[in-house]
């Protein structure tokens, strides 16, 4: 029997003797200790190969029917009914998990577009200088297509087939080589749009907008971390990472350039606009020059169009709301008839007219005399009366002709000054001066150094790269600026794919509706999931068994920090035996209720947990991105030599875990920047 098989039989036989340990006697047993067995026997049953899914959903009716059964056993079965159709309705009627097709179903056509061979080929030319270089691209490479499409195995397979043996005939080490695929792969979990973090938001409430904002630079930073071990082990041991020959550095030149470079300069704004300006050679035509050099200035213009765009979001003046401040010189009438109604009303009540007041008493015009109000009724005062000026029921009023003098301005007109005052843009920052000088000099070294060689790697780069990176910028840019809601962005990253996969010459019916049916089948697989996860987490609350966790937990005396390490070492070590699907929808209900009580934000701990299943991918024996790739791998590569290339990339993952614990800000700045969280 292989060593695998052993590892797992042993875990399930210590899951078992620790349940019959920590059980009572079955006379002191309660409802409590039997949701605590109900948690055991999902973890063997798992174990043992049944179907997530169901296994949670008859498990969750079985416990279920015994909760209700011991309150009433005349309503336990129809009770048991009833939640297994709210729950399964709560599910149907849940509006975050529309966005979970929508996102697969990108990635399915992503990944059918066979953009992989083009990125890794380009990305690997492009970092060919760079130490380790071939495991550098893969890492990209598996990062980049792992955030289009979401699907870890497919981008551990596509890549087991294309990377894997590419680095393994260049003499990297069969370890890192592996490392490599699997951790890059495994990405995808993390870097939104990730089906992972909405799953989690759906459990936690938590918005899933803002759980993309905050794993976006967690998932970048692992990356790094990823990238830069790769570096310093290249650099350290060149033997596991030798670098390129000048033969698989080779990047053959068009004809065009090629003269170019023999007649003129090797750069490429140089030859260009030499060529251009200067005498032509007649078989590179004007055409072609001009295409080229708007290929090679469109760096210069999307760093133009960038700082551009910061300048003015920076600079942009403070808007003061003028509402309801009125004209200068003019007055609403509507305000001065409601003050007549009002006199009127007044005097009427108190049977006559009144005297009026010394500040409002006015000379008359002709007798001297107080007048007896007009018979007509009131007079409607002209528009231009000025707004200061007493308006008395039944007198008519004057306009006066402007004077000469200066008067003091109303509050109204010192408000229109100031509003008019506030247009004038705000002076930018020295930081944006600091940035843009530092735009301009890298702008001028990548200039310098941009040979024709350079310049058809980035003609693959805009041919795989950027299509991918603007598909996956403009889905995330659209959520995080709240511009669009996550089903709206998935709708128009399906949208993308598709419109990829007509561009790239790859698409028809058999692949439409090989994406279909397989979206299908991983939504179905996703929302069953849900269903009986909600119907195991509902009995096991019916039990108590969340109650007794509770008052365990809180019995400890444990501090917040003492708590979050707990939580993430069980989290670590439930990596290794289960999915980080089946830790989200069985154990996270367990965990939420606990982080009122110590005062801990649902959306910190939540990157903290997603950042954390990452090692349900890594992690021996479930490791599933190991069983990926060793399904496509060399015979002489074994399974043991996989899992200890990943190990390495474990570790990383918790140093991870430790810098987004002891600085926050790396998870927390974007959302509170942009929701104020």
């Amino acid at each position: 029997m292989r060593k695998e098989v052993w590892f797992g039989l042993s875990i399930m036989a210590a899951v078992v003797i620790a349940l019959f340990v920590m059980m009572p006697s079955p006379e002191q047993m309660t409802n409590g200790h039997l949701g605590l067995l109900m948690l055991g026997l999902i973890v063997v049953a798992i174990m043992l190969g049944f179907p997530t899914a169901f296994t949670l959903m008859g498990l969750g009716t079985m416990f279920a029917w015994l909760a209700y059964n011991s309150a009433n056993p005349d309503t336990a079965v129809q009770l048991t009914l009833d939640l297994m159709v709210q729950r399964a309705y709560w599910v149907m009627n849940n509006d975050v998990l529309i966005s979970v097709p929508l996102f697969v179903f990108m990635g399915y056509l992503v990944e059918r577009a066979n953009l992989i061979e083009s990125l890794f080929k380009s990305l690997h030319l492009a970092t060919a200088r760079i130490p380790g270089s071939l495991a550098v691209a893969t890492i990209v490479t598996c990062a980049i297509f792992a955030t289009a499409s979401g699907i870890i195995g497919a981008v551990v397979t596509l890549m087991g087939l294309l990377a894997f043996p590419a680095m393994l005939k260049a003499g990297y080490g069969i370890r890192l080589a592996a490392g490599s695929v699997t951790a890059g792969g495994t990405l995808g979990i993390l870097i939104p749009p990730s089906v992972l973090l909405i799953l989690y938001g759906a459990t936690a409430g938590v918005s899933v907008m803002q759980l993309y904002a905050g794993a976006f630079f967690p998932g970048i930073m692992l990356a790094t971390l990823y990238v830069g071990y790769v570096i310093v082990l290249a650099k350290i041991k060149p033997s596991v990472a030798p670098p390129l020959t000048e033969e698989d550095r080779y990047v053959p030149l068009p004809k065009f350039a090629e003269e170019i470079t023999m007649s003129g300069s090797n750069n490429v704004i140089v030859g260009l606009i030499g060529a251009i300006k200067g005498k032509r050679n007649a078989d590179v035509p004007m055409s072609t020059l001009l295409r080229h050099l708007f290929i090679a200035l469109l760096p210069l213009m999307a760093a133009a169009l960038l700082m551009g765009s910061i300048y003015f979001f920076i600079t942009k003046p403070d808007i003061i709301d003028t509402t309801g401040l009125q004209e200068m010189g003019s007055v609403d009438t509507t305000n001065i008839e409601d003050t007549q109604d009002e006199g009127l009303q007044k005097t009427e009540e108190q049977g006559g007219l009144q005297e009026p007041s010394a500040e409002g008493l006015q000379e008359p015009e002709e007798t001297g005399e107080l007048q007896e109000p007009p018979a007509e009724g009131l007079q409607e005062p002209p528009a231009e009366v000025s707004k200061d000026t007493p308006v008395m029921a039944g007198t008519e009023v004057k306009t006066s002709q402007p004077s000469a003098e200066i008067a003091e301005p109303s509050p109204a007109e010192s408000a229109t000054v100031v509003a008019a005052a506030s247009v004038e843009r705000l002076p930018a920052p020295t930081s944006y001066w600091i940035s843009l000088a530092i735009c301009l000099a890298g702008l001028a070294v990548f200039y310098a150094i941009f040979t024709f060689v350079r310049l058809e790697i980035f003609k693959m780069l805009l041919g795989s790269f950027f299509p991918l990176a603007l598909l996956i910028l403009g889905v995330l840019g659209s959520i995080i600026a709240g511009l669009a809601t996550p089903t709206e962005a998935a709708a128009m990253g399906s949208f993308g794919g598709l419109f990829l996969a007509i561009a790239y010459g790859r698409f028809n019916m058999t692949m439409l509706k090989e994406a279909v049916f397989l979206t299908a089948k991983t939504s179905a697989m996703v929302c069953w999931l849900f269903v009986g996860s909600g119907i195991f987490a509902g009995a096991f609350a019916l039990l108590g068994g969340q109650e007794i966790i509770n008052v365990w937990v809180q019995s400890l005396n444990m501090s917040p920090v003492q708590f979050m390490l707990l939580a993430q070492i069980v989290i670590f070590l439930l990596g290794w035996p289960l999915e980080w699907t089946e830790i989200i929808v069985i154990f996270m209900p367990i965990f939420l209720p606990l982080l009122t009580h110590f005062n801990i934000d649902p959306l910190f701990f939540g990157l903290l947990v997603a950042l954390n299943l990452q090692t349900a991918f890594l992690s021996p024996p479930v490791a599933m991105a190991a069983f990926y790739l060793k399904g496509v791998a060399p015979p002489h590569v074994t399974l043991n030599q996989i899992f200890l290339g990943m190990m390495p990339f474990m570790a990383i993952q918790v140093l991870a875990i430790f810098l987004l614990y002891m600085f926050p800000a790396i998870g927390l700045w974007l959302p509170s920047l942009v929701y104020g969280h």
